[in-house]
């Protein structure tokens, strides 16, 4: 697999049942094994309905792409700007609120390259910085945006299901 050959794809409406599948599979793959089912369900159910996505994509400061690789969606994000930013609402910055990547398709270097994609796009938009929030359990991720030159500098709460856990928040200055 040539990482030169993964395109990023903008979503409109239409691809709403694609991101509903895509989003469900690749956020339960990632933290089921960490997690009760019933919270696990509870969360997909709320964060992947119909109308949470739908609202989510016609946010006019919110943008999601699919990575796709020979046609195929390997993965998406999100990236949200201005007040659609879930925390800091910050003019100067970018959020990336998701990046997921198709679970046979982790492991070679697309993760790194749809985060040099997202950068891109905020030094198009000339912003200051770029954040996100990762669950504190999550050590590889935590690790891997380190390596890429990010910093924690904050902490929020992140509530799965019936259970309160917390994000560290993470920033890279542009």
């Amino acid at each position: 697999m040539n990482k030169n050959d993964i395109k990023l794809e903008k979503l409109t409406l239409k691809d709403l049942p694609e991101l509903r599948k895509v989003g469900r599979k690749t956020y339960s793959d990632a933290f089921s094994s960490q997690n009760s089912k019933e919270n696990m369900r509870s969360y997909l159910d709320a964060a992947f309905s119909n109308e949470k996505l739908a609202c989510e994509l016609n946010e006019e400061q919110s943008t999601f792409y699919f990575a796709k690789y020979e046609g195929e969606t390997i993965g998406y994000l999100k990236v949200n700007f201005g007040s659609a930013q879930t925390d800091l609402k910050d003019s100067d910055a970018m959020e990336l609120e998701r990046i997921y990547i198709v679970e046979n398709f982790q492991g070679r270097g697309i993760g790194k390259k749809l985060l040099a994609n997202v950068i891109e796009i905020a030094q198009e938009k000339e912003l200051n910085y770029l954040w996100l929030g990762v669950w504190k359990k999550n050590k590889k991720a935590i690790e891997f945006y380190e390596r890429e030159g990010f910093i924690i500098f904050d902490s929020h709460s992140f509530v799965m299901g019936d259970e309160v856990q917390s994000d560290a928040l993470m920033k890279l200055t542009l």
